[in-house]
């Protein structure tokens, strides 16, 4: 596989750990039962592409780079959507977290 591949698959498995930490809020605790398996599939999705994209990249960068943009996506989400506060320290460290995650790529 290469490299620019391994990185899409990286990118498409970050968004999908934001697809299942989201979904986390809708599964009442796992009661629900389309919220849960949504959820859960989206869980064995991400972690399959992650599995797929650290055979050709580095785990030390592509775990928290994956990490990374489920936390924004997940963050990015909350504000958008669930009227999470929106304030300049927030959009600072996430600003932040975006230059760390595009460091690792640049530094890999």
């Amino acid at each position: 596989m290469e490299s620019w591949k391994a990185w899409l698959l990286l990118v498409a498995a970050g968004m999908l750990e934001t697809g299942w930490a989201v979904g986390l809020k809708y599964t009442a605790g796992f009661t629900r039962l389309w919220p849960s398996l949504w959820t859960g599939l989206a869980m064995a999705a991400s972690m399959f592409l992650l599995a797929v994209a650290i055979k050709k990249l580095p785990i030390g960068t592509a775990y928290p780079v994956w990490v990374g943009i489920g936390a924004l996506g997940t963050a990015l989400f909350g504000m958008a959507f669930l009227d999470e506060p929106v304030t300049w320290s927030r959009s600072l460290f996430l600003i932040l977290l975006v230059l760390s995650i595009v460091g690792l790529k640049m530094s890999s």
